[in-house]
């Protein structure tokens, strides 16, 4: 019997629960998609394991860890390698765009200069380097992984559409198509895939 699940997250499309929302979605597993307003936060948070989302439920059992979650959502779903080689460099992604994303959630709160500063140094010291990485490691492959939809191309396709949604002050939205279209064209590639196009247009509102 298949466990009962629910990822509890911002209503948003985006973040870090959108790959796991994704990969649930792509590997047809039914799931609660317990989404809330960013005015509820503080109410929400007071119920989950570490004051922060997303929240995995099983079967009633809070999870929390938005890497730890896609993994395992990833391994119900077969978007995680079982090979250990190829599920070391999937998490080595993972990890690296949880870095990034980290640092950039520092800088909210931040006005003025103190905030243009923060991201000019964010973009210098971590984001470029980051992405030229990120551009090297997939190469010429269409994927990250194997060659095939992994959860680390659907974290890294969460990434940069936030990277590229203009949301981000000092960071220019066209950052990633004008100097790292091999990464541009990876998402490009992911959002006209049926099934994650089927998922936004179903989710978006």
């Amino acid at each position: 019997m298949m466990s009962k699940l629910k990822i509890t997250y911002f209503d948003v499309n985006g973040g870090r629960a959108q790959p796991i929302r994704l990969a649930l979605y792509l590997g047809g597993i039914e799931f609660d998609d317990d989404r809330f307003p960013y005015s509820q936060f503080s109410e929400v948070r007071k119920n989950t394991p570490l004051q922060q989302v997303p929240v995995l439920t099983i079967n009633g059992q809070q999870v929390t860890q938005s890497n730890a979650i896609t993994r395992y959502v990833g391994k119900l779903t077969g978007l995680y390698s079982e090979n250990d080689f190829n599920a070391l460099l999937c998490d080595e992604l993972m990890d690296s765009v949880e870095d990034v994303t980290s640092r950039i959630v520092t800088t909210f709160g931040l006005e003025g200069d103190e905030l243009k500063k923060a991201r000019t140094n964010l973009l210098e010291y971590y984001l470029v380097p980051h992405l030229n990485w990120l551009a090297k490691k997939l190469g010429e492959n269409d994927y990250f992984i194997e060659n095939r939809i992994s959860i680390a191309d659907l974290k890294v396709l969460s990434h940069i559409s936030w990277l590229t949604s203009g949301m981000l002050e000092y960071i220019d939205k066209q950052l990633v198509e004008s100097d790292y279209p091999s990464l541009h064209q990876h998402s490009k590639r992911l959002l006209e895939h049926s099934k994650i196009a089927e998922y936004y247009a179903k989710t978006t509102r």
